[in-house]
């Protein structure tokens, strides 16, 4: 197995490789990793890679569950070989028998979620859990009691959240110092060249707390990984399929541009995307999605980029904030 840089999570003890997978395609429908086969062969060459941070949801696949089914299957008898981020609570979707739970952020609700995930992965802890979205509806104070008694309990390592804003990064901080409760370890956000809103006060704000944070659609959709051009749009992927609409938005005097630095740096354009997102200290693992063994080991190769600071600003300036 290759051995990949690795990068704790800002003050907390945990390391994940640099580039982690991004588990969401797994059980996707109309993908080739639908399938245990499909999601095995990623997974084993994700791990032969040397990417062994993975991060899924309880709300990925084509049902609600399924992405931590599949790896359930596939790690079973190779836990200890791996990493495993999952989420709860993602306040747009609703899974089916959860209805008694009560509110997503509630005591109860994170039990019944996180016993289920536990179910579904096959082991008896995960190493980071991801509150996936904030609850409206229900004090953080009470959200991170309840998860500060499933770290107790050994069942969650440690916690992190997702889709946080800058003052409610803080004021998570500030209620788990003063409350005596486990804080949060992580932030994960939206994330890229082509979406630059964190640097908007929440990177600012995670480096405060002590947080590392994890890009998500860390190369846009696809959109940065160099396969589409102004003349070529490649059938059967992503954007191709599922979101059309973007390709018809795209600057591609801008996307030129990123090539021919990319080009000139020697490096492909996603391993550009990836490498500039890692030039950002608060960052501390790109997780990026594949459906393709072949995907993994492209990323997996990004880890090891290093962009000099002419490139980085050079990135920088083509891609405003």
């Amino acid at each position: 197995m290759a051995q990949l840089a690795t990068r704790t999570f800002g003050s907390s003890s945990l390391a994940v490789t640099t580039v982690g997978l991004g588990c969401n395609n797994f059980g996707r429908a109309g993908t080739a990793t639908q399938s245990l086969d499909g999601t095995r062969a990623v997974l084993d060459r994700a791990i032969d890679a040397g990417v062994t941070f993975l991060d899924t949801a309880d709300i990925y696949g084509a049902h609600p569950g399924d992405s931590e089914l599949l790896m359930g299957e596939v790690l079973h008898g190779r836990r200890d070989e791996v990493v495993i981020a999952t989420k709860f609570g993602h306040q747009q979707v609703d899974i089916e028998g959860t209805e008694s739970w009560g509110m997503k952020g509630t005591a109860s609700y994170v039990r019944n979620a996180l016993d289920a995930s536990l179910r579904r992965l096959q082991t008896d802890h995960v190493d980071l859990y991801q509150m996936h979205t904030p609850d409206p509806y229900v004090p953080i104070g009470e959200t991170l009691e309840a998860l500060d008694e499933q770290v107790k309990a050994g069942k969650a390592l440690h916690i992190g959240h997702s889709n946080f804003s800058p003052e409610q990064v803080a004021e998570a901080q500030q209620v788990a110092e003063e409350n005596g409760f486990t804080a949060f370890i992580s932030a994960q956000n939206n994330y890229s060249l082509a979406h630059r809103e964190p640097e908007d006060g929440l990177l600012e704000a995670c480096e405060a707390a002590g947080l590392g944070f994890l890009p998500f659609y860390p190369l846009a959709n696809g959109l940065l990984t160099g396969k589409y051009t102004r003349s070529d749009r490649p059938s059967g992927t992503r954007l191709s399929e599922l979101k059309p609409e973007l390709l018809d938005h795209v600057d591609w005097d801008q996307l030129e541009a990123l090539q021919k630095i990319c080009d000139d740096a020697g490096v492909s354009m996603l391993q550009g995307a990836i490498g500039w997102l890692l030039s950002r200290p608060v960052v501390t693992s790109v997780i990026a999605g594949a459906t393709k063994p072949e995907q993994v080991v492209q990323n997996a190769k990004a880890a090891d980029v290093e962009l000099g600071p002419d490139v980085v600003k050079a990135m920088d300036t083509l891609f405003p904030r």
